[in-house]
Parts: structure tokens; sequence; C-alpha cells
């Protein structure tokens, strides 16, 4: 393949047909392949989403990157909508998931460093998961 060649990853169809068959999807933002011109980022989206987004900054339209589908994601929610949004996280994040860890956002803050105990110049986002 191409350096520069566009590569999409595609959700497999029996883990989709799974996911489907829970959450009635009626709605691609992120169809494969997209259709010239297209931008669901601009468009309304249908009322239960399946988005598998595309990653790579340079992939994502207008070159917003991925976080404009959360931004996405999170302003047709409140409009009533169902969205499904799939997203690699790291091998750790889904061990306490799977062990049933409930979830908090900790917001953004900057971590103390461990001698001088000043903030760190670069606030983190970060998370809580608490196993009861």
């Amino acid at each position: 393949m191409e350096q520069n060649k566009r590569r999409y990853w595609l959700t497999p169809p029996d883990r989709y047909a799974e996911l489907n068959r829970e959450f009635a999807f009626d709605f691609d933002p992120c169809p494969f392949p997209r259709p010239e011109g297209y931008n669901s980022l601009e468009v309304e989206w249908g009322r239960s989403n399946y988005v598998n987004p595309p990653f790579r900054k340079e992939d994502v339209f207008g070159g917003s990157g991925f976080t404009a589908f959360i931004h996405k994601a999170i302003e047709e929610n409140k409009k009533g909508k169902r969205v499904v949004l799939i997203t690699p996280v790291n091998a750790h994040i889904n061990l306490l998931l799977e062990a049933g860890a409930e979830v908090r956002s900790a917001g953004r803050f900057p971590f103390l460093d461990t001698e001088t105990r000043r903030p760190s110049n670069h606030p983190h986002p970060a998370a809580l998961f608490i196993l009861k």
C-alpha cells in the first residue's frame, strides 16, 4: 500500500450485527466509502447512530480531528438521539470496565512533580475508575 494512501478500519460485520440487534441503528455518520463532499459533522444524525469515526486527523472532514466526532455525538445525544461510538482504548481501561468499575471524569488538572510539588505545565485529562 502506498505510504500516502488513506487507510480505514471497518467494524467486522458480526460485531456490527450484534450491536445493531441491541440498538437498532438507523444512521451511519461515517459510511465507507464516504460519498464525495459528504461531511457528517454538518448534518443531522438519525435517532440511533453507530459511529466508527476516522482516527487520523487528515482523514476527518476538514481536518478537524477525532474529537470533533465526540463533540458532535454529545450534541446529537442532547437532542434525544442515541449514539454508540466505538473508539480504541488501552488494555487496562477494558480490564477495569470488564471488572465493573464505575467511571467518573476527574476533569483536567496538572499533576504535581514528585520532587518540587509544582504543577505540570500541561494539565492532563483524567478519569477515576472505582471498583466497589
